[in-house]
């Protein structure tokens, strides 16, 4: 049999949505409410199917399917906890209200039913209705219930389809949910305290992004985007007294979508006073053990890429950054040129921009080893190129006390013990400033008011951050799909 056109799937869709705008005049014009304020109701779906027989119930929640039976009609209603059979009988509703339902419910009207708690000749679990009414009237049919939402643009672009009708899809979110709530609870039990901070700034400080750029009407002035949860802004807050906050929220990067990049995702970063970045390693190590299995109830983990069998539950080991990529590549990035660098790549088939200096080279060539690292491991020990907040190392001025998450081949997390010498971390703002002059829109800004806190003196502390990029990782999907509702390009003018 010849499969519709699109065109004609169209056309079918908008006749019946046409039927339903019809049965909704219908209504109003009978003087029925289609979309009441409220839903009488007194227990969910699920606690209904586990009252015994020929209790009283009263529920609501979207019709899933319909069918008639002469004098009968079956339909399974579907809430948030879970789906059930009704029954609507003529002899037991009125002949107004019994054709009522025939004839103007539809699948997908949320309706509102009373009635007693039945068990059907099938043996379904069911409520036999007295009384019944409208919630909302839905205008658009449902997609086919045996199929779903198959289309992936569909999925993204309507996640509410794709909610209603995988199961999965709303597991994966409540997960999402789980996930960050026990992080939050992991950093209250450890004392730290919650802040919020700007979203809107005049410098885009705290990360190596291209940030957006918006205007501020009342003030007249252009303005950023956050391109990190505060971090300037957090260690001004140990410089002003407090010892140990976080915050979790969105951040926006003008660059790339990926399997493991989006614009505006969420991130957590904490900051602790007193404490250095090996402090900050054994927290870390704690956090994820804890989140993930609070999350999954496991810290094994299968397969995830090219790699299985990862066990986060071991002890972390460290990876040392210089000689990790001179085991794989033969090449010393502190001692290779600029020239050095670009031959490595090109070797290697790795694309690299012609004005990119040192810094990024080398981390172009970090990130081609980093998907041979299986993990779970911390990478220490990264040079000062490619570290601007960072605290050098002790015995290396060339490198610094930063470390990275790595598993299965990706960076998963990114901490150190935080800059706080002001004439240090001055020099290497006029760097990057130089390196944004030079045509690196990632490189940071000179922040010249954060120079300023530092100069009151900050003490001590290590800071880290991690994104939902993790979450993203331990589902093993792209990150567009761990998101509710991506950012995607219009589709078409709404309909009106």
């Amino acid at each position: 049999m010849p499969q519709p056109s699109k065109k004609t799937e169209k056309m079918n869709i908008n006749d019946e949505r046409d039927v339903r705008l019809h049965k909704l005049a219908e209504l109003r014009a009978s003087g029925m409410n289609p979309y009441p304020a409220t839903a009488a109701r007194d227990r969910s779906i699920k606690e209904a199917i586990e009252q015994p027989e020929d209790t009283h119930v009263s529920i609501a929640g979207r019709v899933m399917t319909k069918r008639e039976m002469g004098k009968l009609a079956f339909c399974h209603v579907q809430d948030e906890s879970a789906k059930m059979q009704i029954v609507i009988r003529q002899d037991v509703v009125s002949n107004e209200s019994f054709k009522l339902f025939n004839k103007k419910v539809d699948i997908g009207d949320f309706i509102a039913c009373a009635g007693e708690r039945c068990v059907t000749k099938t043996g379904e679990q069911s409520v036999m209705v007295r009384e019944w009414s409208f919630l909302a009237k839905a205008v658009r049919p449902l997609p086919d219930k045996f199929h779903g939402v198959v289309d992936e643009e569909i999925k993204l672009r309507k996640r509410y389809l794709d909610l209603l009708f995988d199961p999965e899809t709303k597991a994966l979110f409540r997960r999402k949910a789980v996930f960050w709530q026990s992080m939050r609870s992991f950093l209250l039990q450890e004392k730290f305290l919650e802040v919020e901070t700007p979203v809107l700034e005049t410098t885009a400080g705290g990360a190596d992004a291209n940030p957006f750029v918006t205007h501020h009407d009342a003030l007249d002035m252009s303005v950023y985007l956050r391109i990190s949860m505060g971090e300037l802004w957090q260690k001004r807050l140990m410089v002003g007294g407090f010892e140990k906050t976080f915050e979790i929220g969105r951040q926006f990067r003008n660059e790339g979508i990926s399997r493991e990049h989006l614009q505006d995702y969420t991130q957590m970063e904490f900051y602790w006073a007193f404490a250095d970045y090996r402090k900050g390693m054994e927290l870390v190590e704690r956090m994820y053990k804890y989140v993930v299995q609070e999350t999954y109830g496991s810290l094994q983990i299968k397969e995830i890429g090219n790699f299985t069998d990862i066990d986060l539950a071991q002890p972390w080991k460290e990876i040392d950054y210089v000689e990790t990529i001179e085991q794989i590549t033969g090449v010393n990035v502190l001692a290779a040129t600029e020239q050095q660098l670009q031959q490595k790549l090109e070797e290697l088939d790795v694309r690299y921009e012609s004005h990119e200096g040192k810094a990024r080279l080398m981390d172009s060539l970090w990130k081609y080893c980093r998907k041979q690292v299986k993990g779970p491991v911390f990478l220490v020990r990264l040079p000062v190129d490619v570290s601007p907040l960072a605290k050098r190392a002790q015995d290396n001025p060339e490198l610094t006390e930063r470390y990275q998450v790595i598993i299965a081949g990706t960076e998963l997390g990114n901490g150190y013990s935080e800059l706080n010498d002001p004439v240090d971390q001055m020099h290497r703002f006029q760097e990057q400033a130089r390196l944004r002059e030079a045509g690196d829109a990632e490189a940071q800004m000179y922040d010249a008011d954060f120079v300023e806190a530092l100069e009151y003196g900050m003490p001590p502390t290590t800071g880290f951050g991690v994104s939902e990029r993790l979450f993203s990782f331990l589902e093993n999907k792209p990150i567009r799909e761990c998101v509710l509702f991506p950012l995607m390009r219009p589709e078409r003018p709404v309909d009106v």
